[in-house]
């Protein structure tokens, strides 16, 4: 069979990496993410975890080599390891080089172990404070202990962790260098994320939740020597070597300092819908191609027609005093 034609943008650049969100429904509320009161989805809204797997592997045959799983809470979503096992094939295969996922940590105690078995060789665990009451304030009902539980069986599976932190003004900056000990010591690499302007939140509320990375990288250069890496795992995040310890760390600059110009990814939702760029609006609807018909078809044109519509970037900002750029869903509808 001759191999489909790659996914290529109008900027020339490859389609090679699809982010995947199974849920829209988590067992946190972090206060940056979605509102306390979430109305979540329909279940019937959603795409089956066999749409899911026919969805990621129409995209795989088009050339996508990294899947990351997301949500919500990906493990969360009943019988989700279904999903799982199923994608390990194209790692057999060699069609997919890697299957991972982001989630918030709260079940990985439990699922550790089979997600090894599936492929699963690292894990995006968010985690935006070492504080127990911070964390139980920051998430609104998230334990600490369960989550670091839950990291610790990802080690002892054989899963390389890497933390991801939220950067947020007056709430983690006296953590910075108690965060990058701790990393440091358990053998974690650590990547700071911007606050993004995403969902129906005030713009006071987001104004002061924005640190600046660039400050932040200031204060590490002020106990660290730094020197900037050439390295990539496939997403946005560019990354320094802290000379004095050996540790990486990421920074995710949405806002300061925009990543698109090598933007390989898109994201579907767990509706189906396809959204060329997380800081845009656009999108296409990939549910009714796929349930109108057994063959892909339909589905392949209805992708390679919405990649055709990716823009070459974002346009976040929060200079001059005020949010711009916003867009108006929650960041758990997208998937991160």
């Amino acid at each position: 069979m001759t191999p489909a034609a790659p996914l290529i943008d109008p900027f020339a650049r490859p389609i090679r990496y699809l982010r995947v969100s199974v849920t829209d429904r988590c067992d946190f509320r972090c206060a940056y993410c979605m509102v306390e009161d979430m109305q979540f989805l329909p279940k019937r809204d959603l795409l089956t975890l066999e749409e899911l797997d026919r969805l990621s592997s129409a995209f795989i045959a088009l050339g996508v080599r990294k899947l990351r799983v997301t949500g919500g809470e990906p493990l969360v979503r009943k019988g989700i390891l279904t999903y799982f096992r199923a994608m390990s094939r194209h790692l057999v295969s060699g069609a997919l080089e890697e299957l991972t996922l982001t989630t918030n940590g709260s079940q990985l105690a439990r699922f550790a172990a089979d997600l090894a078995a599936c492929g699963v060789r690292r894990v995006n665990v968010s985690l935006d404070t070492l504080e127990p009451a911070k964390f139980a304030a920051i998430t609104r009902r998230g334990d600490l202990a369960q989550v670091l539980d839950g990291v610790r069986a990802a080690q002892a599976a054989g899963i390389r962790v890497k933390i991801n932190a939220v950067a947020l003004k007056g709430f983690n900056e006296d953590e910075l260098f108690h965060l990058i000990d701790w990393c440091g010591g358990e053998g974690h690499d650590l990547t700071f994320i911007e606050v993004m302007p995403m969902g129906e939140m005030a713009e006071a509320t987001r104004l002061g939740q924005y640190w600046p990375l660039a400050d932040l990288r200031a204060r590490l250069a002020e106990r660290f020597g730094l020197t900037d890496l050439p390295d990539s795992t496939g997403g946005p995040a560019r990354y320094v070597r802290l000379q004095e310890t050996g540790q990486r760390i990421g920074f995710i600059t949405p806002l300061t300092h925009q990543f698109c110009e090598s933007c390989n990814r898109v994201r579907v939702t767990c509706t189906g819908e396809l959204f060329m760029c997380l800081g845009q609006e656009d999108r296409a609807d990939l549910r009714a191609p796929l349930r109108a018909s057994t063959d892909d078809a339909a589905l392949v044109a209805a992708i390679r027609a919405a990649i055709a519509r990716k823009p070459r970037g974002h346009d976040f900002d929060y200079s001059r005093a005020r949010v711009a750029g916003q867009v108006s869903r929650m960041m758990s509808h997208t998937g991160g």
